[in-house]
């Protein structure tokens, strides 16, 4: 099954406040274990980054990548718009995907979005970052390591 690493931005690169910031990421998670095993997410100011596994439906059918991404973004649009008394799409429509294959880690590349904060001078060490999630299981110290 397709487990990848996903990005999509704001139209124009529009920098979110942290009340929207909030937002996204609690819609992320609430989206873990419902139709999406997440693995690691960051909210940038203009762009979000997440690692995730979609889940299968009752029949058995994993949940279209499209419809997951499209969900996140019209939810999150919406809830941004009502806030900001704003209309009109908040996101770009295309995103980014980049599959993860058997020999790449999964480890490395939640370490690398865990990162992301810090190479962008937002924080001085990712446990600062407040709009950051990375799945306890795959921490250091934690699930073997």
């Amino acid at each position: 099954m397709w487990r990848g690493r996903i990005t999509f931005c704001t139209i124009g690169r529009m920098s979110l406040d942290d009340n929207a910031r909030d937002l996204v990421l609690g819609h992320c998670l609430r989206e873990h274990g419902r139709r999406i095993h997440l693995h690691a997410v960051v909210i940038m100011p203009d762009h979000v980054h997440l690692i995730l596994l979609p889940l299968r439906d009752q029949d058995g059918w994993p949940f279209p990548l499209v419809a997951i991404l499209q969900c996140m973004k019209s939810a999150t649009a919406h809830r941004i718009n009502k806030r900001l008394h704003l209309s009109g799409p908040d996101w770009e429509e295309e995103s980014f995907d980049h599959v993860l294959r058997s020999d790449e880690s999964l480890r490395e590349k939640c370490e690398y979005i865990r990162q992301n904060p810090v190479r962008k001078g937002l924080v001085q060490r990712a446990e600062q970052y407040r709009w950051l999630w990375v799945n306890p299981e795959l921490l250091p110290g934690v699930g073997g390591e």
